[in-house]
């Protein structure tokens, strides 16, 4: 493989010109060349083996939404040998593009889910569910994925016997997001008696200002202000355990750092080498589980 030394210098003469500033730029992340390069020279290659341990019950549901207008699917997977009654449970939202398969078909949570337990882990479900592309909160549409979460999903995982009153909150990318959301409203009183004790982002999308924002993440400078300014306003207090992590090489990197230095205490995890993608979220998936279990 390229060698990132080797790759840098082989690009020396692109380099200057554009007066060498532009090696810096990339360097920290200010232009978008940034991810390919890291691929190319190999800053990405970070993964997990899947574990070979045989999962427990993987659940899919489905029910017609009436805070998303739509039919949709959830799931919840069962650590090995243990019902369901009396389990504490971890909401694990996707990222944009994703659905309630994707933790299961992209990141294997259900066999990590399944070695955590069998090197004495703490044993709780996973409950997953398609979230769309709105990311974790109320839309102008009408589209409602919070409402959906506290007021049909949660609902849902306590009539299966699970305990509701405590919950955790999972999540890479727009989920990451969207499980520092749960923490704040959680922090604010505002997801119907349940509790958000500790929650777990990996390479959270999370943004500067509206302008800087995906396209389509949020409705406007107001609705981003309300739900998606996490960076000014993280809303969580000391109660609520947090673990943020992101890849060096991840877009999201230097947002990532400015939401761990905003809160306090500092949120376990860390910034180390990786992407944007499935390789570094399995990378990080063990002390995810780890962190949840203890936690619950």
């Amino acid at each position: 493989m390229l060698s990132r030394r080797g790759f840098l210098i082989g690009g020396a003469a692109a380099t200057v010109a554009v007066a060498g500033g532009g090696l810096v730029a990339v360097e920290t992340g200010a232009l978008p060349g940034r991810v390919p390069i890291g691929r190319r020279v190999g800053d990405c290659n970070v993964d997990a083996a899947v574990p070979d341990e045989a999962a427990g019950p993987l659940r899919e549901n489905e029910f017609t939404s009436a805070y998303r207008h739509r039919p949709i699917r959830w799931m919840l997977a069962l650590p090995p040998g243990h019902d369901v009654r009396g389990l504490p449970v971890a909401l694990v939202l996707h990222g944009r593009g994703g659905d309630a398969r994707t933790a299961f078909d992209k990141v294997a949570m259900h066999r990590f889910l399944a070695q955590h337990v069998k090197r004495g882990g703490r044993p709780f479900a996973l409950a997953t569910i398609d979230g769309g592309t709105v990311y974790w909160h109320p839309r102008a549409s009408g589209d409602d994925p919070l409402g959906m979460l506290v007021h049909e999903l949660l609902p849902r995982l306590r009539a299966a016997g699970l305990r509701t009153e405590r919950v955790g909150a999972l999540g890479w990318s727009m989920g990451g997001y969207g499980a520092l959301l749960l923490a704040r409203q959680s922090h604010r009183g505002r997801l119907g008696g349940t509790e958000v004790v500790a929650a777990s982002a990996a390479s959270p999308a999370l943004f500067a200002s509206f302008a800087t924002a995906s396209d389509g993440a949020f409705d406007g400078p107001a609705d981003f202000a309300r739900w998606g300014d996490l960076l000014a306003h993280p809303g969580v207090s000391s109660e609520t355990i947090l673990q943020v992590s992101c890849g060096s090489n991840d877009t999201f990197r230097w947002n990532a750092e400015r939401y761990r230095a905003a809160v306090h205490p500092t949120p376990r995890g860390d910034i180390s080498r990786g992407c944007h993608d499935a390789g570094y979220w399995r990378s990080r998936a063990t002390a995810q589980l780890a962190f949840l279990g203890a936690a619950l």
